[in-house]
């Protein structure tokens, strides 16, 4: 994914999902400069917070309210970035996403990629229509 298709000029979500989306976004920018067994460690505390189940649209419209409140930030605000924000936001509302890591082998070049999944459903916020080509390394 590039990063251009990361952001998004729609505003999206409501005043709390958006404000969970910012606390979200910028553990995440901490998180990821830190090693990255203290990173999984978190996000694996972090889900124990978040047992309600979201919502297939209200998923969307959380992932698309932290690439809303990325676009401005002045750092690398990418997938690795986004989802993981994604991911917190989600815990911080108490609900919960999977924040998965992994990559596409066809068609070449190999891409590596993450992004927040909605358990039973898929990805969330990433075009499946011409099918979903990623293999999951990492699920948290």
């Amino acid at each position: 994914m590039t990063v251009i298709q990361v952001y998004t000029a729609f505003r999206s979500g409501t005043f709390a999902e958006r404000s969970a989306a910012r606390i979200g976004l910028a553990a995440a920018v901490v998180l990821l400069r830190l090693p990255f067994r203290h990173t999984a460690r978190v996000v694996r505390f972090a889900r124990r917070f978040g047992r309600r189940p979201l919502t297939p649209g209200h998923a969307e419209e959380l992932v698309a309210a932290v690439r809303y409140v990325g676009r401005r930030w002045p750092v690398r605000i990418a997938c690795m970035e986004s989802s993981l924000g994604a991911v917190l936001a989600a815990a911080i509302l108490r609900r919960h996403l999977t924040w998965c890591l992994g990559a596409r082998f066809t068609p070449p070049p190999v891409e590596y990629h993450a992004w927040a999944e909605l358990p039973g459903h898929g990805p969330v916020g990433e075009y499946t229509e011409g099918g979903w080509h990623h293999h999951t390394a990492l699920s948290i």
